[in-house]
């Protein structure tokens, strides 16, 4: 109930927001310079009900586009490399320079050619103006190839009719006409029989062009190639400056693919910027929307904010279960080379292939992954097969890490965020130990007090070192009050066992003797001679690997004089380590 106090204002209860957008308030900053995006009328859309069920074609443009975009461009040998990587990937279509531009990029292309280092199944594709000159030049750098494409562009969005060449529509259709013209003239007279050579064309700006035009351009240009069966026509659509939302974008690509004319031969290209920060989405999109091939850069290289991200689309599709037919089985080889040829790095938290996209620092997080590789583990295990053959199902973790190279040490990784899960999950994967859960509080505890202390991140090795010196007492490590040598066992006809242990207690020899109902309780009873109260409260045991020379891991939970305290002993004979794992927990209580 609310009541009024005094001054006449209600209490007991708090005022609800009942609209959230009263707390935002205008940002003061030049909106009315921008305008928004045009809508496309298209009512009967289909795209939102597709779903990519195969890979598209991809062309990687890394060598022209992302290498333009570089502030110190690629070296001939770290062009060389890229393209190396590139082929080796599996990629079949690489844009490979852009020959008049300049010496350099045209004599990489005759490099490769005349090296004869482009396989026979792989396209390479050249760009070019639409000028003669450049042409002609574009044409000269590809002689003697096996496989390769001129990709012609001019600009049809209206600011760069008007401001830039000052044309009309219709000169800037015959810009691209004759462009065309002029690449098929150069390819009969320079061209041998040798080469099969294609053609790529695009109207430059398409995110801004009117469709109707892109259209009318589109089909001027088809009309000069004259597509047909055995002789494809690219026509590449790009966001070269990423505007609308994806579903736009993709609205686009599909009024396009609806209308064009001689459409089952055309290769209808998607080449995403990523101005928005949606370049893979818009990307995806429009491959639902009847685009056949996307152009992009390996991790999103290219100018301003950057080309579409190939190693993301293709790992996009890899977690869904499509074959992206390019091998990301290396991923972190591959992100070294692109760094090494771009000379940028790659983001830590970069999708797929960052130092840290499959780390999870967070306690819950790492209690999820723990357990959800137990959860695989016992799974695989109930239906007869291995962990790789059945569906991959870890919180966190829409991969399986070990797919594209990675191991799983860096899965999870301890600082002072982290919980039991993480903790435990490193002892496990890295040193077969499972620790029962109220074990794992208690060491977590430790841990946490490392990292409360000294603050930043506590490595695998440095856990383990705090591990050993908690639990481990041995010879390299030897601390507390009892060292066991050796122990001798006998059962009566009663079943009572009697344990004889020769044993250092408080730098003394001497021999300790006790009789239970099985060597623990009898190590208990020989500790009452030394003074020790010890009270067994929770066992548990497990071997560390396969086979006759196997190691066994024993947890004890003991009450000693009046603490409860974990113990830990591991050994080849399952008795010496349950007594290994007593006195761990009776030095301990000492300390």
């Amino acid at each position: 109930m609310t009541t009024v106090n005094p001054a006449g204002n209600s209490v007991g209860h708090p005022t609800p927001i009942t609209n959230a957008t009263q707390l935002q308030k205008p940002s003061g900053m030049p909106v009315h310079k921008y305008r928004g995006y045009e809508a496309v009328d298209i009512a009967d859309r289909t795209w939102p009900d597709n779903r990519i069920t195969v890979a598209p074609r991809w062309l990687s443009t890394d060598l022209r586009d992302g290498n333009q975009a570089l502030i110190d461009p690629m070296s001939p040998a770290r062009k060389r490399e890229m393209f190396d990587l590139l082929v080796a990937m599996g990629y079949k279509e690489i844009e490979v320079g852009f020959p008049s531009s300049g010496e350099t990029d045209f004599n990489f292309v005759r490099s490769i050619i005349e090296e004869g280092a482009i396989p026979e199944d792989v396209t390479i594709s050249v760009l070019t103006q639409a000028r003669e000159e450049l042409i002609e030049r574009t044409v000269e750098s590809l002689v003697g190839s096996r496989r390769a494409t001129v990709h012609l562009y001019n600009a049809t969005a209206p600011t760069f009719r008007r401001v830039v060449f000052r044309g009309s529509r219709d000169e800037v259709k015959q810009i691209a006409v004759d462009g065309t013209r002029l690449v098929m003239e150069y390819a009969e007279k320079i061209l041998g029989p040798e080469t099969v050579f294609g053609y790529q064309y695009s109207p430059e700006i398409f995110t801004d062009t009117e469709l109707d035009f892109a259209l009318e351009v589109c089909e001027a240009v088809c009309d000069v190639w004259q597509p047909e069966e055995g002789r494809e026509i690219i026509l590449n659509l790009p966001a070269t400056v990423e505007r609308s939302t994806p579903s736009t974008h993709a609205d686009r690509f599909e009024w396009m693919s609806r209308n064009l004319t001689r459409r089952e031969h055309v290769c209808l290209s998607v080449h995403p910027h990523n101005d928005r920060g949606t370049a893979v989405a818009a990307a995806e999109l429009a491959i639902m929307a009847g685009a056949d091939r996307i152009e992009g850069c390996l991790f999103g290289q290219g100018e301003r904010t950057g080309n579409v991200d190939l190693v993301t689309l293709g790992m996009n599709l890899f977690s869904q279960g499509v074959d992206p037919q390019i091998d990301f089985s290396q991923i972190d080889e591959i992100r070294r080379t692109s760094e090494y040829c771009n000379q940028m790095e790659i983001h830590p938290r970069h999708p797929y292939a960052g130092d840290l996209v499959y780390t999870a620092f967070s306690g819950s997080h790492q209690d999820a992954i723990k357990k959800g590789f137990d959860a695989m583990e016992r799974d695989a295990a109930a239906q007869g097969k291995t962990v790789d053959g059945i569906e991959w199902a870890v919180p966190y973790l829409p991969i399986d890490p070990k797919d594209v190279g990675r191991s799983y040490e860096a899965v999870i990784r301890v600082n002072s965020q982290s919980g039991k899960g993480g903790i435990a999950y490193v002892l496990k994967n890295d040193h077969k130990l499972d620790l029962p859960r109220r074990m794992q509080i208690e060491f977590s505890r430790i841990i946490q007090a490392k990292t409360d202390a000294e603050g930043g991140e506590v490595t695998p090795a440095q856990i383990w070192t705090t591990f050993q010196d908690e639990y481990l007492p041995n010879a390299e490590n030897a601390w507390g009050r009892v060292q066991l040598r050796s122990g001798q066992t006998t059962t009566d006809t009663d079943g009572r066992d009697t344990l004889t242990v020769e044993a250092t207690v408080d730098g003394a020899d001497t021999v300790l003797s006790g009789t239970g109902n099985g060597p623990i309780s009898a190590f208990f009873e020989a500790l009452q001679a030394i003074g020790i109260d010890a009270r067994l409260l929770d066992y548990t045991e497990h071997t560390m690997s396969e086979g006759a020379s196997a190691q066994a891991a024993s947890y004890i939970e003991c009450a000693i004089d009046g603490k409860v305290l974990w113990g830990i002993g591991i050994d080849a004979n399952t008795t010496r380590a349950s007594l290994k794992a007593v006195v761990s927990a009776v030095n301990r209580a000492a300390r």
